[in-house]
């Protein structure tokens, strides 16, 4: 209502206003409507008396800074109380606990300690043949080589029937809504929160793995998707409006986003728990449904992942088989890959391109993630110390069996010799040892023969003029699994000729080799067939950035490693 006396237009010049005139008694007579006015006015305006006083064209008030500022704040501030009221009102919903039912997933038989006698056994697996021939998958500790049971070789018609269930519940699924896939996630993530260390204890027991490494590697980064998936995965999937361009400017562009049916993944055995739950959470919440292959070395883990996934989806009436999990060696893969509607793949090189010529008999599309050969770049202007721990972590996590993991270290010349000796006190501190006992800091190679890969590609490099200058120490092992453990190893004076520096070794081994300038470590860095991760760490951010952004990579870190793990939004939808 003080806004009214800033806009009159024609007003006789024989009004005065109320508290002009001394003869009359303002706090008698005049209303609190008029006694605000007052103020206003003569705070704002001292000069103005009466109403004539006030008779001034629009372009003087608006050519008035503090009009303009009095207008502007009068028309602002009803807007951001607004703004201000919602997003508490928001804040205050998100508070509300949401009612999230737990679940019952029976876990008698993976507990140490309540397996059936007839499988508490050492188990000795045939060296120097495959087990492709075997209508049983063979489960057992890597760390101690104790039984763990089998599972069964699915056939190719088991598994084309397998698919065929899926793509009936798949079509219930695809007309759910986002309400009931949250409640899922919701569930889930509940479930993982509450029984965290039940599914670090298996994926220790299956893989070899140390809980630290569990937790980082499985709990981590899936608890991370699930909640991603919450906030974001809907508007992700929501139709997007793109321009129609001018010739087409009186019409609209729309894209939207379709399940696209049945997906097949193929996941690997590093990390039982994420590599299951990764594929399957975007497919899920997406409106598809899923056929997961476990690995052959991770079957016994990811049996019993499932049963998790089976217990939330009926707690959300999802329909049965929308989710599947199958056992098998490639025959078993080769069936589900010319089954479904969309392959997801995460293995070795070799094995990928085998799944895309099968897969390109049906047009069937594929994603592939094949390994990586990480390399690691230390500037001269880094904290030693702090980079020198991080690199160990690097190359050590889950021994090494690490697709993001550091496996090339560059190191400026300036700085190589503290590094090397930092590198090494740490190294020469680590022991490797069954993780369940947790007395050690790293855990066993899971899969059977790898120790004799990792030493032919050390042989290799020594014999070239390499140098091992640090290892760590085993500790108490069993006399069966000698052979699944690999001492963490530094070595120096390595070079390109070396297989150690272009295969992808999967082991706790730091190769390090010096270079003088950013150019040269960029050449060093792209010398490679793999492109999956790099980490580059200098002291100043501009330059990190610059190095990082000229080395051939998927991801990049910049003073960190494998970040991009807990930053899903940089990960899409590869699902709809």
């Amino acid at each position: 209502s003080s806004l009214f006396f800033i806009f009159p237009t024609r007003l006789s010049s024989s009004l005065t206003l109320p508290w002009a005139d001394s003869k009359v008694e303002k706090s008698k007579q005049l209303s609190p409507v008029t006694r605000n006015h007052q103020k206003f006015i003569t705070k704002h305006f001292p000069s103005v008396t009466a109403l004539s006083d006030l008779r001034l064209p629009c372009s003087a008030i608006f050519g008035n800074p503090r009009a303009r500022e009095l207008l502007a704040m009068a028309f602002w501030w009803p807007l951001i109380v607004l703004a201000l009221a919602y997003g508490l009102c928001r804040f205050l919903f998100m508070l509300i606990p949401v009612n999230v039912p737990s679940i019952d997933v029976d876990v008698s038989d993976v507990t140490e300690g309540n397996q059936a006698q007839e499988n508490s056994f050492i188990y000795i697996p045939p060296r120097g043949r495959t087990q492709q021939s075997e209508t049983k998958v063979q489960c057992y500790e890597p760390a101690t080589m104790k039984y763990l049971g089998y599972f069964p070789a699915l056939s190719p018609s088991e598994v084309e029937e397998r698919v065929a269930l899926a793509k009936k519940a798949q079509t219930v699924w695809a007309k759910s809504s986002f309400k009931q896939r949250r409640q899922f996630l919701r569930i889930l993530l509940k479930y993982i929160l509450e029984h965290q260390q039940l599914i670090c204890e298996v994926s220790s027991r299956d893989t070899g793995k140390t809980m630290v490494d569990a937790s980082l590697g499985e709990i981590m980064t899936t608890c991370e998707k699930i909640t991603w998936l919450l906030s974001e995965g809907e508007r992700w999937l929501k139709p997007e409006y793109r321009s129609s361009g001018r010739s087409m400017i009186h019409k609209k562009a729309k894209v939207e986003f379709h399940p696209l049916g049945v997906i097949g993944a193929i996941v690997s055995w590093n990390y039982p728990f994420h590599n299951v739950f990764n594929p399957m959470l975007a497919a899920v919440f997406s409106g598809n449904g899923i056929v997961i292959k476990v690995s052959e070395h991770a079957s016994w883990s990811g049996c019993f992942y499932f049963r998790i996934i089976q217990a939330a989806l009926t707690a959300v009436g999802a329909p049965d088989n929308l989710v599947d999990v199958i056992t098998g060696f490639a025959e078993t893969g080769e069936a589900l890959v010319s089954s479904v509607d969309k392959v997801i793949f995460v293995g070795s090189p070799g094995v990928g391109k085998k799944i895309m010529r099968n897969a390109a008999k049906n047009l069937v599309p594929v994603t592939l993630e094949l390994g990586g050969k990480d390399a690691f770049i230390v500037c001269e202007d880094v904290d030693v110390p702090h980079v020198a721990q991080v690199a160990v972590r690097a190359a050590l996590q889950s021994s090494g069996q690490n697709c993001a993991g550091a496996e090339r270290f560059y190191v400026h010349r300036d700085v190589y010799a503290s590094f090397v000796t930092q590198v090494s006190q740490i190294v020469k501190s680590v022991s490797a040892g069954p993780p369940l006992t947790g007395r050690y800091d790293m855990g066993a190679l899971c899969m059977q023969e790898h120790s004799e890969r990792l030493q032919n590609l050390v042989n290799d490099a020594l014999e070239k003029g390499a140098e091992i200058v640090a290892r760590g120490s085993f500790g108490h092992l069993g006399e069966g699994a000698v052979d699944q453990f690999f001492p963490p190893t530094v070595i120096v004076n390595v070079d390109h000729t070396m297989k150690l520096m272009q295969e992808e070794a999967f082991g706790p081994i730091l190769p390090i080799m010096k270079f003088s300038t950013d150019e040269e470590a960029i050449k060093l860095a792209n010398d490679s067939r793999y492109g999956l991760g790099c980490a580059v760490f200098s002291g100043s951010q501009r330059r990190a950035r610059e190095i990082a952004s000229k080395i051939h990579t998927g991801v990049a870190a910049v003073n960190d490693f494998a970040s991009s793990y807990m930053c899903q939004a940089i990960l899409s939808l590869v699902f709809t």
